[in-house]
């Protein structure tokens, strides 16, 4: 234990004991935002990483003592905000960002919340009946109207875009549209890993975007061989089929006589023959 610990409660001295425990006993130590999560979402995310991670919630003060003694997690320690949590794994960074990824669930937008991104009400009826509803849709900026005996949206409209506010009107009438805008679940706010911080920003892959530049790297790279005739052990059988197709080919056109070309020099010559008839004849 430290020595700016020693004053502190034991249960305090506890507390950084075990994450200093924790540290020492996985590979990765990574700070994840827990605001906004509901207590039982909590629960569930917890029942979803068993045997993969492990989630530790404790007060910040905590956090940065016990990174304080652990030398180099200190760098951790400037990502922590007012909800961080903590979570340890033995898994990489790439692979518990897209963990995490899979753990949010959508959820109503509360006052005051930032958009995630554009919220579009798309044009359409509604299954309101005709009502105060239509005046609390207006006012919230959505242009809603009644026809044929239904609430129906007028035209599709973007009511708030990415980045901004979410006011108390148009929130009201996203949770009576059943619109939920909000990813809700662990953000992996940084991760430490075999000496290095991860941000956020890096680990977000796009996994299926990744996998089709591979795919096509991997063709250009093939086709650049076999034109350049530079010969690899993946392509060496197609630069010789190249090779003989166009060998073939210089000898149909040059009429050499061999034994691999001499039917098609034959059918040319036959092909060009006839067609000499026709005009001829």
């Amino acid at each position: 234990m430290g020595l700016y610990t020693v004053h502190l409660p034991q249960w305090k001295k506890d507390e950084i004991s075990e994450i200093k425990r924790l540290a020492s006993e996985y590979k990765l130590v990574g700070l994840v935002d827990m605001y906004g999560i509901p207590a039982k979402q909590v629960q569930d995310i917890r029942r979803n990483l068993r045997g993969k991670a492990e989630l530790k919630m404790t007060r910040n003060t905590l956090i940065e003592h016990a990174f304080g003694e652990q030398g180099d997690l200190g760098e951790l320690s400037s990502r922590l905000s007012g909800h961080s949590a903590l979570i340890f794994t033995n898994e990489n960074p790439f692979k518990l960002y897209s963990m995490l990824e899979k753990t949010k669930t959508k959820m109503a937008a509360r006052p005051g919340e930032t958009a995630p991104e554009d919220i579009v009400i798309s044009k359409g009826p509604t299954s309101f009946r005709p009502g105060p509803i239509v005046g609390e849709l207006q006012q919230a900026g959505i242009p809603a109207a009644i026809e044929a005996g239904k609430v129906t949206i007028r035209e599709t409209k973007t009511v708030v875009k990415a980045g901004q506010e979410i006011n108390k009107k148009l929130a009201d009438a996203l949770v009576k549209l059943d619109i939920k805008p909000m990813d809700v679940g662990l953000a992996l706010q940084a991760a430490f890993y075999e000496g290095s911080v991860y941000e956020a920003d890096v680990l977000a892959i796009d996994e299926t975007a990744f996998y089709n530049s591979i795919i096509s790297a991997a063709t250009h790279a093939f086709n650049l061989s076999v034109n350049a005739c530079y010969p690899t052990k993946d392509t060496a059988g197609a630069i010789i089929t190249k090779a003989v197709r166009e060998a073939r080919g210089v000898a149909v056109e040059a009429a050499v006589a061999s034994n691999d070309v001499i039917d098609a020099v034959l059918g040319r010559a036959q092909a060009q023959a006839m067609a000499l008839q026709n005009i001829t004849g």
